[in-house]
Parts: C-alpha cells; structure tokens; sequence
C-alpha cells in the first residue's frame, strides 16, 4: 500500500514539473518578448519546485535512487547493504524526519494563524500551504523509510 502510495506521489510530482516546464517557457517567453511579467507566476514557479523537490524525496528512497558514496557501497557484500541500510533509516532517516515533523506542524500552524502571504505586491497568498508540505513530504520520507526498515530487517535475518 505504502509503495502504491508512493509510486503515484512520484507520477503527482511528474506532473508537477511538466506544468513547471510550461510555465517557465510561458513566464520566459512573455518576460523577454512582450516585457511583461508577474510575480504570482514567479512565485508559483518556486512553489511547484517545492512540492518536486519535496515530493520526490519519499519517491527517490523508495526508488533507491538516493544519492549515497557508491564507490564504497558497491563494494559491499548483500549483508553489510542490509546493515548499513537499517542503521541509515533508524539514526539517520526516521530522526531526522520526525524532527521536521514535529518543528514544521508548529511552523505551518504559524503560517496559518498569521494568514501568511507574499510580502511582494501582487504576490501569492496562503503560504501555509507550500509550508504544510515540508511536514507531509517527511511523513511519507517516514514510511518509506519504515517500509524499508522492515523489509531489509527480513532480507538480513534471512541471510
């Protein structure tokens, strides 16, 4: 279920940057052929890299596509993957991410309570919004990382 869940966050988050692309070229062309331009759309550029970014880290671990020291991993033997795997998800993953959790809900709160906008003329309204995704893209981080804590756990009593 955690897998599914996750394999459409990252078909979610390809679309994001499809629409990301279209408003680039969008924002670059009007921008330097017609001189006009708008801060809201300027703004919504940052917001939907957010959400890539954001969103795609629950999906690259889920993927194993993360960024690690592969010259020193690949050497590895299956077991040691397992060891390191587990330690990395239990001291380094999980922590960290019910850390951001637990900080982003009251930063979110804030952002809420505050009605926080853009402080540009013209600019975007309800920033909470891109705010809420730092403590839900950690969250679905947790249960991949959870997932994966699990099954190297079976892969490593099994060998």
């Amino acid at each position: 279920m955690i897998d599914n869940g996750i394999k459409y966050l990252g078909y979610f988050t390809a679309l994001i940057l499809a629409l990301l692309v279209l408003l680039v070229v969008y924002d670059a062309t009007a921008r330097y052929l017609f001189s006009t331009g708008s801060i809201a759309l300027q703004e919504l550029e940052w917001h939907l890299f957010d959400v890539i970014i954001l969103f795609g880290i629950a999906y690259t671990l889920k993927e194993n596509a993360h960024v690690r020291v592969d010259i020193f991993y690949a050497t590895y033997s299956e077991k040691t993957k397992v060891i390191v795997n587990i330690i990395s998800s239990l001291f380094f993953i999980l922590p960290f991410s019910f850390l951001i959790i637990y900080i982003g809900i009251d930063f979110v709160a804030l952002s809420f309570s505050q009605n926080e906008a853009s402080s540009n003329p013209g600019g975007l309204e309800y920033r909470f919004l891109v705010k809420a995704l730092l403590p839900l893209s950690f969250a679905f981080l947790a249960l991949v990382a959870f997932k994966d804590l699990k099954s190297n756990y079976i892969k490593w009593k099994s060998l």
